[in-house]
């Protein structure tokens, strides 16, 4: 049974909200919302330029946020910066799973060591904190079934999704142990405004937009046949907050998803309808055949049936305004 959605707003309006990553894609367009709704926004980043953090993504309203400049592997400061939060989204870390390969330890940092100061800071300094951590769909490796459950193996093949699965475990056993109440939402891939273009280390759909929307030959791995679940941005802020603000969500580990999952090339054929370019198939190159996982979309049953969420945009209308956004602002995230 699917419960009713109910409006988060309510629930966070003049409350006290931390998010970490807040000038990256995804934690901007959480900040903006949140601004929108009446919370009170600290953002923490650590503005590493290859991770997307950008102080422009907050623009026209960045003098509405407090924003605090710290790299969360640096536990001491970041003490100071929970006290007192209602809510805290944790964005950041590092999402390229090539570069995860490259520089293991780097990847140690940036997503478990930052992560375990986190939530030891709100075991510390409050632990009434409500903690949305947000994972990846990459833990689960090559699937064993479709659609991927939250239950089913865990088995990452990269670096990334190994260091991506301890943090979860930090939040879950913080959680059980400490009271920490904190949730885990595993995205798939996310697509929107404020993505960053300018580098491959965003995933495959920031590669394909910024190809696309530069009119250059749209490259794609294999015969592009590869299933995935794509989500508008909007849809994942959406359900960050209802995680956030829907008690039967704490504890837990939800999946993402989309009403039907779509192939590259479905992909690459809704940007063709408001982009001209051309189309290469290529093959695999040796590092990206490694971590390749083949089809991937999820089962989403268990956050709908507690929260009620389910993707607003499909891929022809999340497509058109996320092209509108960066056509709009091609100084920014173009050049």
């Amino acid at each position: 049974m699917t419960a009713p959605v109910h409006r988060p707003d309510a629930h966070i309006a003049g409350r006290a909200v931390l998010v970490t990553g807040g000038l990256g894609f995804i934690g901007s367009n959480l900040a903006l919302r949140l601004r929108a709704v009446g919370a009170r926004v600290t953002i923490v980043d650590a503005l590493i330029p290859e991770h997307g953090g950008d102080l422009r993504n907050l623009d026209p309203h960045r003098d509405d946020f407090r924003i605090e400049s710290l790299d969360l592997r640096r536990g001491p400061p970041l003490r100071r910066l929970v006290r007192d939060q209602d809510l805290i989204f944790h964005l950041a870390g590092q999402v390229s799973h090539g570069d995860s390969m490259r520089d293991p330890e780097q990847d140690l940092g940036l997503n478990c060591v930052s992560t375990l100061n986190l939530v030891e800071a709100c075991r510390h300094e409050n632990p009434a904190a409500i903690l949305v951590f947000s994972s990846t769909r990459q833990v689960y490796g090559r699937p064993r079934r479709l659609p991927v459950h939250e239950d089913d193996p865990v088995d990452p093949v990269d670096t990334n999704g190994i260091h991506k699965l301890a943090g979860e475990y930090y939040h879950i056993l913080y959680h059980r142990t400490y009271d920490v109440r904190s949730v885990v939402l595993r995205l798939t891939n996310t697509y929107g405004p404020r993505q960053q273009l300018r580098n491959e280390r965003q995933g495959v759909t920031s590669v394909l937009l910024f190809q696309a929307l530069r009119g250059q030959r749209v490259r794609l791995f294999g015969d592009g046949t590869q299933r995935r679940d794509f989500n508008h941005v909007d849809d994942v802020v959406d359900a960050l907050l209802l995680a956030a603000t829907t008690p039967a969500c704490y504890g837990q580990v939800l999946n993402l998803g989309a009403e039907r999952p779509h192939s590259l090339n479905e992909f690459v054929a809704a940007l063709s309808r408001h982009c001209r370019f051309e189309v290469e198939h290529v093959p695999f190159p040796d590092d990206r055949k490694l971590i390749d996982i083949g089809d991937y979309y999820g089962d989403w049953s268990r956050l709908r049936a507690a929260t009620g969420w389910r993707p607003r945009l499909d891929l022809d209308a999340g497509m058109r305004q996320t092209v509108e956004f960066f056509r709009s602002h091609a100084d920014v995230y173009l050049r």
